[in-house]
């Protein structure tokens, strides 16, 4: 017997009284042993080069579903009320007489409230938990929907961007929060598929937000007749934000009584007074491969942001007075996403292949921008929509393989904080992506705008392949492989 051998045979049974342990002839106590693989198979592997913990009692709860559920409703408010002036931006500047930029300040408030104010949140969801991080941010959401809804007149301009950044304050609340409820209460086999329905919930919105504001807000010159159409876009919103913090403040809950995973078991196990801050911040910002990750995840998701503020003006140009198609074509891009997020979840699930699956999302990301760059301007309005489905399958499909990968890599570090700091890259680059694609239309069309946000997922793509997946998350779960968590219906 080797050295590692005996130390793991001396842990078992040095623990064979008190802690939950695995040999030849029995089986877990705390969670359901399959039978079927007793014998060598029955042990924790001796050979593995996984830090061996003690086994600890685990559980799936039927109500993770619905803390999924809340959550996913609560964002797409959020994300609807992000594009609801952008993709109709011609008509809100004849309302409000702003310029272009002034109106696409409107959507970037959203990445520029995230990058300040991601940090102290961050520290509030270690602190305080995940139910009262989304309680504050639901909050902020209805409050934001309310202010809105006195400002459809047209010298009110001021205090429609007062009410947006309320709302914007929401957004740094919920947008790391997706893969953190999913280790909080999905178990090893459905983490990455639970990660994407909660991204899902984000895009959902950003689909509603394409949709309805061209529908309910029609291009009409009557400044008073526009009003009353913004005025029941605004009190629609603000009625749904604030059930939904209702619902919030009597059904969402923290994390489960018991751990989802073994993983989920040895993060709860570090004691609070061990853990610092500032130090997870300081070990993040000297992982090199989550480093990688950061500007490549900033790079992809800073051109969809670019893509979704811009867009009416993009389509509008080619095909004047298409403001309805315009608003369907981002449904589109959305839609087909969603699809993408979801596909690639359940794949990362089945294979947890993160790396080569990010890899190739995001090659196949530079191939439908390059498409529709190329295709946009042929006058064939059909084939627009076809081309920006393949973008948004792809690029909007890679919001959760970043949020997942960024997990696997810097396990045990909390999920809020990984996902604070992608997400920041991302405004960082939106705002940037947003402003600079603006000036590009302006002074030389789109098809150069199109093509600097190609260029630019090129450079993510060459950053992507140059990441080391180290995969702490997945080796932590695979120490026991012969655990399996039980459902119970709670």
């Amino acid at each position: 017997m080797s050295d590692k051998d005996g130390r793991v045979k001396s842990w078992l049974e040095s623990h064979r009284d008190t802690d939950c342990y695995l040999d030849n002839d029995s089986s877990c106590s705390l969670a359901e042993h399959d039978p079927s693989q007793r014998g060598a198979q029955g042990r924790a592997s001796l050979d593995s080069d996984t830090n061996l913990f003690p086994l600890m009692e685990t559980k799936l709860y039927l109500r993770r579903w619905l803390m999924l559920l809340i959550f996913c409703l609560f964002s797409m408010t959020n994300a609807f009320m992000w594009l609801q002036y952008s993709i109709i931006s011609n008509i809100f500047m004849h309302f409000y007489s702003v310029d272009s930029l002034a109106l696409d300040w409107l959507s970037m408030i959203y990445f520029l409230t995230y990058i300040p104010f991601i940090w102290p949140v961050t520290w509030l969801l270690d602190k305080r938990g995940l139910r009262d991080i989304v309680l504050v941010g639901s909050a902020f959401n209805c409050i934001g929907a309310w202010i809105k809804t006195g400002t459809a007149e047209p010298n009110m301009f001021p205090m429609t961007f007062f009410g947006q950044f309320v709302c914007s304050l929401a957004t740094v609340y919920l947008l790391g929060i997706p893969s953190r409820l999913a280790s909080l209460w999905f178990g090893q086999q459905e983490v990455s598929t639970a990660c994407s329905i909660g991204v899902l919930g984000n895009q959902m919105g950003i689909a509603v937000g394409f949709l309805v504001p061209p529908m309910l807000v029609p291009n009409v010159e009557d400044k008073a007749e526009l009003a009353e159409h913004i005025r029941v876009m605004f009190y629609i919103t603000a009625g749904v934000s604030t059930v939904l913090f209702v619902l919030v403040a009597l059904v969402f809950q923290d994390k489960p009584e018991l751990p989802p995973s073994q993983a989920q078991a040895q993060a709860r196990s570090i004691h609070p007074d061990e853990y610092s801050y500032t130090a997870s911040i300081l070990r993040l910002l000297k992982n090199k491969p989550f480093m990688l990750l950061v500007l490549s995840y900033g790079l992809n998701v800073g051109c969809f942001y670019a893509v979704s503020t811009l867009l009416n003006r993009i389509i509008v140009e080619h095909y004047p007075g298409e403001e309805v198609n315009a608003g369907r074509i981002g449904l589109t891009i959305v839609i087909a996403g969603m699809v993408g997020s979801l596909i690639c979840g359940i794949w990362l699930d089945k294979t947890k292949t993160y790396k080569q699956t990010t890899l190739v999302v995001y090659l196949l990301s530079l191939c439908g921008m390059l498409v529709f760059a190329f295709t946009l301007n042929l006058g064939r309005l059909w084939l627009v929509f076809v081309t920006a489905g393949v973008l948004g399958f792809f690029m909007t499909g890679y919001l959760p393989l970043g949020f997942e990968f960024a997990v696997e890599l810097t396990f045990p570090e909390s999920e809020g904080t990984s996902s604070g700091l992608l997400n920041c890259s991302a405004q960082i680059l939106g705002i940037i992506f947003t402003i600079l694609q603006g000036k590009i239309i302006d002074k030389w069309g789109t098809f150069a705008g199109n093509i600097f946000l190609a260029f630019m997922l090129l450079i993510g793509t060459a950053v992507t392949a140059l990441i080391k997946a180290d995969l702490r998350r997945l080796k932590a779960n695979i120490q026991n492989p012969t655990l399996r968590t039980v459902d119970e219906v709670q």
